[in-house]
Order: C-alpha cells, then sequence, then structure tokens
C-alpha cells in the first residue's frame, strides 16, 4: 500500500491579524510547517499552534524564511551566507523552544516563500541553509522541491533530503512551480486538485499546466493553509487519496 505525507503551512497569524485555520488543517495533514516568526508569526501564535500540533498528533517542522515579515517572506533578500546561515538558525532554535514547552520536538526544517524558491538553483544560499541546520544538530530532514540546488546539498551534507510536490499550485514543465505573479498559479478546483494527488501518489506523476507529465519521487504533499477554501480542499485530498489505498503519515 502507497502512503505519502501531507504538510501544510501554519502560524502564520500576526497579533490580531489571522491567517487561516490551523487547527482545522491539522484534523487533515501529518505535518506542520510552522512559521518561526521571520516571515509570519508571532510567539503566543506560534505557541499555540505547537500545542494544537502535539494535540492533534501532528509532526511540527520549522518553516523557516528570509527575515521579511512586510513581503510575507515572498521577496528576495540578497544577504550574505553567513546573515542567512545565522537567520535560519536563529528561527530552529526560537520554534524548537516553543515547540518543547508545548510537549512536541522539530522533526524537520522546510524554507518558506523566497528562499524555497531562490534555493532550487542558487548555490550560495543553499549551502547556508544546510549549514545552518547541521549546525542545529540532530540530523533534521530538509523539505524542498524535487531536483534543487539545496536537495543535492542537504544530501552531500550528510542529511535526508524529502521531496515535496503541491497540490495547490501549478507547475511550469521544468517542474518548478509557476509564479504566483501569473494568473493560474494558484488551484482551487478541489477534485482536480484531489485527481492530480491521487496520480502522484500511486504514478508518481504531475502534470505540468502545459501537459508535461513529470515524473517525481515526492514523500510529501503541501497544502496550503493561507488560500481559500483550504480546510475543504485539504479535507477532499485526504478523502480521496484514503479511498485509493494510500496511508497518509509524516515522512519522519
Amino acid at each position: 500500500m502507497a502512503s505519502i505525507d501531507l504538510n501544510s503551512d501554519v502560524g502564520e497569524s500576526f497579533g490580531s491579524w489571522a491567517m487561516g485555520d490551523d487547527a482545522a488543517m491539522f484534523r487533515s495533514v501529518s505535518s506542520a510547517n510552522v512559521a518561526c516568526g521571520f516571515h509570519a508569526g508571532d510567539p503566543s501564535t506560534i505557541a499555540q499552534t505547537c500545542r494544537d500540533a502535539v494535540a492533534s498528533g501532528v509532526t511540527i517542522g520549522a518553516h523557516v524564511g528570509y527575515r521579511d515579515l512586510a513581503g510575507f517572506g515572498r521577496r528576495f533578500l540578497d544577504c550574505s551566507p553567513t546573515e542567512l546561515a545565522d537567520d535560519v538558525l536563529y528561527q530552529i532554535g526560537a520554534l524548537d523552544a516553543l515547540a518543547r514547552s508545548a510537549g512536541g520536538r522539530i522533526r524537520y526544517v522546510k524554507p518558506h516563500g523566497a528562499l524555497y524558491n531562490t534555493i532550487v538553483t542558487h548555490e550560495v544560499q543553499a549551502q547556508a541553509v544546510v549549514d545552518a541546520v547541521r549546525s542545529f544538530g540532530g540530523d533534521l530532514p530538509l523539505l524542498l522541491l524535487p531536483g534543487s540546488v539545496a536537495l543535492k546539498k542537504a544530501e552531500a551534507a550528510g542529511l535526508r533530503g524529502v521531496a515535496e510536490a503541491f497540490a495547490d499550485r501549478a507547475y511550469n514543465s521544468d517542474g518548478t512551480l509557476v509564479s504566483r505573479r501569473e494568473p493560474g498559479a494558484v488551484l482551487h478546483d478541489e477534485k482536480t486538485v484531489a485527481a492530480n494527488m491521487v496520480r502522484l501518489a500511486t504514478e508518481g506523476v504531475l502534470i505540468a499546466r502545459d501537459g508535461t507529465a513529470l515524473k517525481t519521487n515526492a514523500e510529501s504533499i503541501c497544502l496550503h493553509g493561507d488560500t481559500d477554501g483550504a480546510v475543504a480542499m485539504a479535507a477532499v485530498v485526504r478523502r480521496e487519496l484514503e479511498a485509493a489505498g494510500v496511508t497518509i503519515r509524516s515522512f519522519v
């Protein structure tokens, strides 16, 4: 029987500004990419998200990003490798403290937004992220885009690199994500998304927006928690995967 992880970006509310419904998402996903305060999230939000994840039996991961609250971490920052490594390590440490206070612990790391996309090809920043994760210790896996430079560097450094796919994002023919600046980059049709993810889990294939069949070894599927209808979409994706005989479980 096939199995796959479902992950979601959570803990992204800030003060009185609410982003997504994390507790509801935890009914469908098996892993939580928890914001660490640099692109989104405040300490109380992050702590409550960790408590909810622990109560739901959902694995906690550190969703590290550029220091860019105003831009939600979706803008490239040309920082030095030392600065970037220090920022990533700082975020992991902060989340680790809050996760442990909730009775959990960090089990993996996933870069967010512009940082995630940058280290698909950016050698220097990819190495900085890998160096930060290694310096934290514990051999935390890194959740990354298949074929990315960061994935190769993580494995070269002795870290487990975990490839993921995106349920609610359109793909280019080269396996990269369609930019959010382009129309149709974010998918909203639940049935289409669910059918795509069943094909991924059972056949290892994603269909790009031009019809290209992309072979992938993704171990995890991301369902963004901040898109419209995210909770309903996550529930449909999980239901259709299980109906196809696919077990939902964390990759760690």
